[in-house]
């Protein structure tokens, strides 16, 4: 049976940011394997899972993204909340939206380098919503 619930993370500025321990603590306890799907629920973020160590990893992923995909671009037609309003729906896209981590042992089975990451593309993000199913 799959128990579904939403997680409030706080407020987090433009950039990648761990938040595995975000998850952890607002999480019940785990069964002894199964699935956690984490699905954020807006449009200018994004999840992924990458190295959990390095800092630098983190910044070198927020320079790329902004290369890849500018603010303000001329060709955007839609920029109805500012410059980086389209830019940011191009990169969640890019990104995604829901990640699957495997559970063993009542625990997150992620690798020893890895780390749950909010990826904020807006300027002035709010606090965002993620809907967790443990299945």
């Amino acid at each position: 049976m799959a128990t579904t619930f939403d997680i409030q993370l706080p407020h987090y500025p433009r950039g990648f940011h761990l938040i595995t321990s975000d998850i952890i603590a607002q999480l019940p306890a785990l069964p002894k394997s199964g699935l956690l799907v984490v699905f954020i629920k807006h449009t200018s973020a994004g999840l992924t899972v990458n190295e959990n160590a390095d800092p630098d990893v983190r910044q070198d992923l927020q320079t790329f993204f902004n290369k890849l995909v500018p603010d303000g671009a001329p060709y955007f037609i839609h920029s109805d909340e500012g410059p980086d309003d389209m830019s940011a729906h191009l990169k969640a896209s890019l990104i995604g939206s829901s990640i699957t981590i495997p559970i063993k042992n009542h625990r997150l089975n992620l690798g020893t380098w890895q780390g749950v990451y909010l990826c904020e593309f807006r300027n002035g993000g709010d606090s965002r919503k993620l809907s967790i199913t443990i299945l």
